[in-house]
């Protein structure tokens, strides 16, 4: 099976992180088509936490050659820190590949970004304020600035001094604050160029022909289905497609070369940010599972909202995407609950529904209808063959399963890269 997609399909932060490190065991590239530094994910190798927001994940593993797609917006900063990171602690991140046509996430948009929403102020969406959103805007207007331009000068500065003729009034006249020097923003980018000039590939050439030639690719979202700009809760949502489409989008390689696609669950819910949340716990139990899950973002650090597993989002994604596996992560977290809720299905104005509501004005009203399942209190982080789970806790995987309509294939048991139960296979 030589091409894989993994996707989260609740609102980030599934685990992603650790299915593609685990199923990057078995493959020969790891890409990451979609976001930026706005999305972390944390790998836990031999009892060492890794943390990453921008590399994919397989650069930790021998072998693998990661790649950065097209789809991908770059910080250059926080790109060399990152590998300047992980290569102070012993490992090495010279096989790194960068396409071409990636855009370059450059000050000036990160200076907007956080000014744009302070002045938003009470209808802010909660973004990282790293410059990712007016990046993608760059990209739409045409006036972004790509990886290659690095290699022109002249053309790198023509394209900076024409997106600041733009910004700086919005600077000036709008937010009162200094203008930004062009030439001061070229070359800090132009100090980049060696650096970065021997990681940079056509990226659909390159996975094209590995493809060809029977190698195994895996695709790596950034983010999630909920955060999908077209498909998620909007506008509280990323700038990009974190689905499967964007895979394709985002590297250059068409859908009909995709063989399975991986979907990402926690065996309960959590989203960052603003937006509405059916299953959200604002009582002591939303507390526990942030505590007991250690859910705090990677990447900001903001402790995450908190609920139970809402099934009508994992069948959401399950179509959007064409799900063919889901792997489930935390389910030790449920452990030592005498019974579990699971939403599995909304009330929104006094109607019962199973699918999510045509408008955002309907999920914004939706009130969560829960099943009760029982729960287990047995210590589960040991356990490697499924029947070897408490029933209970076999029986909430097998509900979910059903709910999703989509075969768990997988299901994390503990933080640790060996924590997990294989149900089916995912690459082969």
């Amino acid at each position: 099976m030589p091409a894989v997609v993994v996707v989260g399909t609740q609102w980030g932060d599934e685990g992603k992180g650790k299915a593609t490190d685990q199923l990057g065991q078995d493959v020969d590239y790891v890409v990451k088509f979609n976001g930026g530094n706005n999305a972390g994910h944390t790998v836990v190798i031999d009892g060492e936490k890794f943390a990453f927001h921008l590399l994919p994940a397989g650069v930790l593993t021998p072998g693998v050659v990661p790649i950065i797609g097209n789809g991908v917006v770059v910080d250059l900063e926080v790109l060399f820190n990152e590998i300047a990171e992980i290569e102070a602690r012993g490992k090495d991140a010279s096989s790194l590949r960068i396409s071409a046509n990636a855009h370059i996430i450059p000050s000036y948009n990160r200076v907007l970004d956080r000014t744009t929403e302070r002045f938003l102020g009470a209808r802010q969406l909660g973004t990282t304020g790293r410059g990712i959103g007016p990046t993608y805007a760059d990209k739409m207007n045409r006036v972004g600035i790509r990886v290659q331009d690095l290699f022109d000068e002249s053309i790198l500065r023509q394209k900076v001094h024409s997106a600041l003729d733009q910004k700086n009034g919005l600077f000036l006249k709008v937010f009162n604050r200094p203008a930004i020097d062009p030439d001061e923003v070229a070359d800090e980018l132009l100090s980049y160029a060696e650096r970065v000039r021997s990681m940079v590939i056509d990226c659909s050439l390159v996975l094209n022909d590995a493809l060809d030639a029977g190698k195994t690719v895996l695709f790596e979202a950034g983010q999630a289905t909920m955060l999908d700009i077209d498909h998620g809760t909007y506008p509280f949502v990323t700038s990009s497609n974190p689905t499967a489409g964007g895979a394709c989008t985002g590297t250059g390689v068409g859908p009909t070369r995709i063989d399975s696609v991986v979907g990402v669950v926690k065996a309960y819910t959590t989203r960052v940010g603003e937006g509405p949340f059916p299953t959200e716990l604002l009582d002591d139990m939303g507390e526990r599972l942030r505590t007991e899950g250690g859910e705090f973002g990677v990447t900001t650090g903001r402790p995450r909202r908190c609920g139970w597993h809402d099934a009508v989002v994992t069948r959401y994604a399950c179509r959007v995407n064409g799900l063919t596996d889901l792997v489930m992560t935390k389910l030790d977290v449920l452990t030592g609950h005498a019974t579990i809720p699971v939403c599995v299905a909304y009330d929104v104005d006094g109607e019962r529904t199973e699918e999510m509501p045509l408008t955002q004005t309907g999920f914004h009203h939706a009130k969560p209808i829960y099943e009760e399942l029982p729960g287990w209190s047995e210590d589960i982080t040991g356990v490697r063959e499924f029947s070897d789970l408490p029933q209970a806790a076999q029986d909430y995987v097998l509900r979910i399963e059903e709910l999703a309509r989509t075969r768990i294939s997988a299901i994390g048991v503990g933080a640790g890269r060996e924590a997990t139960i294989t149900r089916h296979k995912l690459l082969g």
